[in-house]
């Protein structure tokens, strides 16, 4: 059984066991569980739930969107065949000043790979999102908003502050799609990669996923090992890898299960 697996339905099952039932933002109501936490080595394997699919190559489109091209634009995912963003989408084809956006305007991803190679010892490697100022003119504020970042050894460690976890939809993506920055980051840098801890401050079940979560925690036996992450030996900098130079090897999983997304 991965690791991911693991963690991930360990948590699920306290939030449906101990977690307070209530209504949120979105009119579905949740249970939820403050401060929860999953570590893992990415130097002993690559986490990705195998109890139920999760859609690799749509989880690496969203992110190099976000963090290669810095983009806001919705018709850029569009294009990629990714329609994640489409209930967020504002009038002018964006979400707004968030998440992408938000790494341009600053030049944050060039500070940190910048950093990483000339003083990898530094302890002011912050990348957020969260930018007050911005937050009314976004159309959904970030849920996974900030990553610190430390070398010890050779080897890059990650840790991501998510604020909202959707457990059913957004949390398997985000903790994939993170492990993979990590590794697309460190081969940039000239490290290993190292541990990612994903931190998440609101970790909640909505009521319309609670069935397809305990079909997922009925699977549990019957979870399958970790698969291993790829990437094309011929790229070493970030800006460089496509969603083709990023694959896995040996991933099998129990099927998909559906979820309605809550806006």
């Amino acid at each position: 059984m991965s690791m991911a697996d693991i963690q991930y339905l360990a948590l699920a099952e306290r939030i449906l066991a101990t977690g307070t039932h209530g209504n949120n933002r979105t009119g579905m109501p949740a249970y939820k569980l403050p401060h929860q936490i999953m570590q893992f080595d990415l130097a002993e394997e690559f986490p990705i739930l195998t109890t139920k699919f999760v859609a690799f190559k749509t989880a690496v489109k969203e992110l190099l969107w976000i963090w290669q091209m810095q983009s806001n634009d919705v018709r850029q995912l569009q294009e990629m065949n990714c329609r994640i963003w489409d209930e967020w989408m504002l009038a002018d084809g964006t979400i707004g000043k968030a998440y992408g956006y938000q790494l341009k305007k600053y030049g944050q991803v060039d500070t940190l790979l910048r950093t990483l190679r000339e003083d990898p010892e530094s302890r002011r490697m912050v990348v957020s999102l969260w930018n007050v100022e911005d937050l009314p003119e976004m159309s959904l504020y970030p849920c996974a908003f900030l990553t610190m970042w430390d070398v010890a050894d050779g080897r890059l460690n990650c840790m991501l502050v998510q604020r909202s976890g959707d457990m059913g939809l957004g949390v398997p993506f985000n903790l994939t799609q993170y492990a993979v920055l990590v590794h697309l980051i460190a081969r940039d840098a000239g490290l290993e990669p190292g541990l990612f801890t994903h931190v998440i401050n609101n970790a909640h079940i909505y009521d319309n996923h609670v069935d397809a979560m305990r079909t997922q925690l009925a699977r549990r036996d019957k979870a399958l090992p970790a698969p291993r992450l790829v990437l094309n030996p011929e790229i070493t900098s970030f800006y460089d890898f496509t969603p083709d130079d990023i694959r896995l090897e040996g991933y099998e999983h129990l099927g998909k299960l559906s979820m309605e997304v809550s806006v």
